[in-house]
């Protein structure tokens, strides 16, 4: 890539890390790289983000509604440049789309929107291709010259994704370790009410627990703090929050 082209991509790099670190959510994180992706790559026209997680493929940000609309037809036609991205991990360009034969039921419905060129980008993390970031543009060959410096872009918007759900994923696990304790603390306080109740060890108590859960099909938890409210007139108290050291000394 050229020293000119790197100088401009400079300044969307410093944005996508500024995003990153100041969205609240992931899809408002995700519709601000779309737009910037518009302004950086200049051809582009419109930009659409197109995800696969488990299930059929889905647009999770677009510029306006052309990209929303181009991005819905393949969906439909299931064939398309931003799909085939998706399935091959392959860039996807389309020099002139009146002249390119490759998926006829996407074709008639794309140019009747004004879509002529159209470059589709995979977005890779950790060798699974999740989704694929997708720019139409009005004209024959608009991204001729700029599929290096989009490619270049869209590896930067992969490695912020990546960071964004591994952010995610921590969030999740740090919420069901915290959910976990807590169970575990009211859980707790119950066995130990039924021991001096029933005068019995923590398996036995732990048994009647359990047969209490399953003969009003309930969860575990929910039993035992029913136990705990007719003890002691109130709800069980909370554990700790679960919270990961950071003193790695």
């Amino acid at each position: 890539m050229s020293e000119a082209a790197e100088s401009h991509l400079a300044p969307a790099y410093g944005r996508l890390l500024t995003l990153l670190a100041d969205s609240p959510h992931v899809d408002v994180f995700l519709d601000q790289v779309v737009r910037v992706a518009t302004e950086v790559i200049t051809p582009a026209v419109a930009c659409g983000l197109t995800v696969r997680r488990d299930g059929p493929a889905f647009t999770v940000a677009a510029s306006d509604d052309l990209a929303a609309q181009a991005d819905e037809i393949q969906y439909g036609a299931d064939e398309g440049p931003c799909l085939h991205a998706l399935r091959s991990g392959q860039i996807v360009e389309v020099v002139d789309l009146r002249r390119d034969e490759r998926w006829h039921r996407y074709r008639e419905h794309a140019l009747r929107l004004g879509i002529v060129s159209s470059l589709s980008l995979p977005m890779t993390v950790d060798g699974e291709t999740l989704g694929a970031l997708n720019l139409y543009a009005t004209r024959p060959a608009a991204f001729a010259g700029a599929r290096r410096q989009a490619a270049a872009f869209a590896e930067q918007g992969t490695a912020a994704l990546a960071v964004i759900l591994r952010q995610a994923e921590q969030a999740l696990v740090h919420r069901q370790l915290t959910d976990a304790m807590a169970s575990r603390s009211v859980i707790d306080q119950a066995l130990g009410v039924l021991m001096g109740q029933q005068r019995c060890t923590a398996k036995e108590a732990f048994a009647l627990l359990r047969q209490a859960s399953q003969r009003r099909n309930r969860k575990l938890r929910d039993v035992a703090a029913e136990i705990i409210m007719q003890v002691t007139g109130e709800s069980p108290q909370p554990a700790s929050a679960f919270v990961v050291s950071r003193n790695h000394g």
